[in-house]
C-alpha cells in the first residue's frame, strides 16, 4: 500500500505554485507509476555541503525548477544576511553541457535577481573553473555551477561557491543548508526575475581567464621548440571544448588533435556509457584517434571541465592511461622543478594535496624546500588552504587522486583547463630532454621510490550494511592493527577524533582538519592504508598505498609486480 506521506507531497504539487507540465507529469505518477511516485517523494533532494545533486524530473526529491528555486531562495536569503551592510550583493552563475544546465542556470539567475542581488550569468556553457575565476574576477560575494560532474546522463547538480571562489566551507556550508532547510513551500521562493539585475556575460571574461592562464607558463622558449608535439584532446560532450583546444593554442601547441564525434556538447553523452574520464572505456575514441595520428599525448576532460585523464605512450609504444596520483606527482615534479630552475623558490612556497592521494607529492615538495599541506577529501579544503595562507606563503599548485589538479591561485577549484597546458607544457618540457612523459615518471620512481596506489569499495546495503560499516571503524578504533602484512604500523592518524598516534614513541599531537569519519595507519615500509566510509553510498573505502625501491628503468615491470602483490597482500591480511 502506498505511503500516505508520498501522496500527500504528491497531491501538494497538483496546486497553482506549479506550472501545468509538471502538475500533468504528476499526476501521471500518481496514477500510473507507484515506483516512480515513490522515488520522486519520498524524501526532499537534501542539499549538502556541495549543494544538490540528483536525478532530473518532478518530486521534491529531484532535480526540477523548484527544488533549484527553493535551493537558491535559501542561499540567497544567507548572502542577504552575511551581506547585509552591502547595497549590491553579486553573484555569478555557469553551467554545463547536460540536459536542462542552462535552463536551471537561468532559473537560479531568475530568483537571485528577484531578490536583488545582481547576476552575472554565463551567456553559454563554461568550464567550472571558469565560474570560480569570474565570482573572484568581477567582486562576487558567491557563485553556483549547475553541474552533476561526471554522474549519468539522468543527473544533474547545483554546486556552491562564496566569494573566495572556493566552495562551501565551514561556517557557510552548514549556514547555507540551514537557510535551504527553511524554506518550506514554493509560496516562500522569488521566481520573478528581475532582467535589470542580470548580465550576461562569457567571451570578456574569457580572454581574462586565458590572459591569466597564459602568465603560468614556466617553459615559452620550450613550447616553441616543440609546438608541433601531437595531442589529442577530447572534452566527452562537455565544456572543455569552449576553452581547452584555444588555451592550447595560446601556449602555442599547434598539432592538436580533437575527437570530433564527442566535440559536439550533447547531455545525452551520446558516444560513451559514463563522461567519466576516470574510466578507460571514456578514453577509447580518444586512443584510437591517438593510434591513427601517433599521438604524443592523450587529454580528456570530464563535463564540466574541472578534471582531466591522460594517456600516454609506454617504453613499449602503447598508449597506457595515468591514474590520478600518477599525472598528479609528475605535474607537481613539473612546476618545483621548473620554479627552482628559474630561481623562483624562496623557502616560502607551498604545495597542497588530499590526505588519499599519493605521499610522492609531499616527497618530492620536502626534498626541494617546499612545504606540503594535508587537507581531507575534497578539494574545497585546498582552497581553503590557499585562502588561510593568501599574502604570506606562495601556493605553487596541488592536487587530488580523483583527477583533479590547479596551477596558480587564481582559481579556487580543480581546473582542467590549466591542468591540460601545464601537462602539454610538461611534455614538450620531457621532449627537449629527448624523453617523454612517461619516461618522466619512471625517473620519479628511481629518484623517489615506486609508489603505487590503489582503492577498494566494498559495499553493504541497507540498515544492516550501514550498521556493519560503523562497526568496523570502531573495531579499527578499538583494537587498530599492530601490524599489515608483517610490517609495523609506526603510525595512526585519527581524524575523527583529530589526533596523530606515533605508536613508536607512543605520543599523540593534534590533528588541525575537520573531524571527518577516517583513519589512516602507516606502517615501517611506507605503506599508507586509508579507511574512510562514503558519505554519499552504502560503501566503505579503502585506499592502499604501497612503496618500494626502484634501481633501474629495466626492474619496472618486476617491481610494478612486486607492489601490486603487496596491495593484494595487504587486503588479504585485512580480510576484505
Amino acid at each position: 500500500m502506498m505511503d500516505k506521506t508520498i501522496i500527500e507531497k504528491a497531491t501538494k504539487w497538483l496546486g497553482n505554485d506549479y506550472d501545468a507540465e509538471t502538475r500533468e507529469k504528476v499526476q501521471y505518477l500518481i496514477d500510473n507509476d507507484e515506483t516512480e511516485l515513490t522515488e520522486s517523494f519520498y524524501r526532499d533532494l537534501e542539499f549538502g555541503t556541495g549543494g544538490l545533486r540528483g536525478i532530473m524530473g518532478v518530486g521534491c526529491n529531484r532535480m526540477n525548477k523548484y527544488t533549484v528555486g527553493m535551493a537558491t531562495q535559501g542561499l540567497a536569503n544567507y548572502i542577504l544576511k552575511m551581506f547585509a551592510t552591502k547595497n549590491d550583493c553579486k553573484i555569478a552563475i555557469a553551467y554545463d553541457s547536460r540536459n536542462n544546465s542552462k535552463y536551471f542556470a537561468q532559473i537560479t539567475a531568475d530568483v537571485m535577481s528577484a531578490n536583488g542581488i545582481k547576476a552575472f550569468l554565463f551567456e553559454e556553457l563554461r568550464p567550472t573553473p571558469e565560474l570560480s575565476f569570474a565570482i573572484r574576477q568581477l567582486g562576487c560575494q558567491s557563485g553556483v555551477v549547475i553541474t552533476a560532474s561526471h554522474n549519468p546522463k539522468e543527473y544533474n547538480g547545483y554546486k556552491a561557491y562564496w566569494d573566495d571562489g572556493g566552495q562551501l566551507i565551514s561556517p557557510h556550508d552548514t549556514n547555507v543548508i540551514d537557510e535551504v532547510m527553511k524554506i518550506t513551500d514554493i509560496s516562500q521562493v522569488k521566481f520573478a526575475g528581475n532582467p535589470k539585475l542580470i548580465e550576461k556575460i562569457g567571451e570578456n571574461i574569457d580572454k581574462i581567464y586565458l590572459e591569466k592562464l597564459n602568465s603560468l607558463s614556466l617553459s615559452q622558449e620550450l613550447i616553441k621548440k616543440h609546438k608541433d608535439l601531437s595531442i589529442v584532446y577530447t572534452p566527452l560532450h562537455g565544456t572543455g571544448i569552449t576553452l581547452v583546444p584555444k588555451a592550447l593554442k595560446d601556449f602555442g601547441f599547434e598539432n592538436i588533435h580533437i575527437v570530433e564525434e564527442q566535440a559536439i556538447a550533447d547531455g545525452n553523452f551520446p558516444t560513451v556509457k559514463s563522461p567519466n574520464p576516470e574510466e578507460k572505456a571514456a578514453m577509447e575514441m580518444a586512443i584510437a584517434l591517438a593510434q591513427k595520428v601517433n599521438a604524443n599525448l592523450v587529454l580528456a576532460t570530464d563535463p564540466d571541465a574541472d578534471r582531466v585523464g591522460i594517456a600516454v605512450k609506454n617504453d613499449k609504444n602503447e598508449y597506457i592511461l595515468l591514474n590520478g596520483n600518477q599525472t598528479g606527482s609528475v605535474l607537481i615534479y613539473y612546476l618545483i622543478n621548473q620554479w627552482k630552475a628559474k630561481g623562483k623558490l624562496t623557502g616560502n612556497e607551498f604545495i597542497v594535496k588530499t590526505i588519499v592521494t599519493s605521499e610522492l607529492l609531499k616527497d618530492i615538495a620536502l626534498k626541494n624546500g617546499v612545504e606540503s599541506y594535508d587537507v581531507l577529501t575534497g578539494f574545497k579544503f585546498i582552497a581553503e588552504i590557499i585562502l588561510k595562507l593568501e599574502g604570506k606563503k606562495q601556493f605553487i599548485g596541488g592536487g587530488e587522486e580523483s583527477y583533479g589538479y590547479l596551477v596558480g591561485d587564481f582559481v579556487r577549484d580543480k581546473d582542467a583547463v590549466i591542468s591540460c597546458c601545464m601537462i602539454a607544457e610538461m611534455a614538450a618540457w620531457a621532449a627537449d630532454s629527448g624523453k617523454t612523459f612517461y619516461d618522466i615518471l619512471i625517473d620519479l620512481y628511481t629518484e623517489y621510490g615506486f609508489y603505487k596506489e590503489d582503492l577498494l569499495s566494498v559495499t553493504k546495503k541497507g540498515k544492516s550494511g550501514a550498521e556493519e560499516i560503523q562497526s568496523m571503524m570502531e573495531n579499527y578504533r578499538k583494537t587498530p592493527p599492530v601490524s599489515i602484512n608483517n610490517s609495523k604500523v609506526v603510525l595512526i592518524k585519527d581524524y575523527q577524533k583529530q589526533n596523530c598516534f606515533d605508536c613508536i614513541k607512543n605520543t599523540k599531537t593534534p590533528i588541525d582538519l575537520p573531524k571527518s569519519n577516517v583513519l589512516q595507519f602507516f606502517t615501517e615500509d611506507g605503506s599508507k592504508i586509508t579507511v574512510r566510509p562514503s558519505g554519499t553510498e552504502p560503501k566503505i573505502k579503502f585506499y592502499f598505498g604501497v612503496k618500494e625501491n626502484l634501481v633501474s628503468k629495466d626492474d619496472f615491470e618486476k617491481v610494478n609486480q612486486q607492489l601490486n602483490a603487496k596491495i593484494k597482500a595487504i587486503i588479504e591480511d585485512m580480510k576484505l
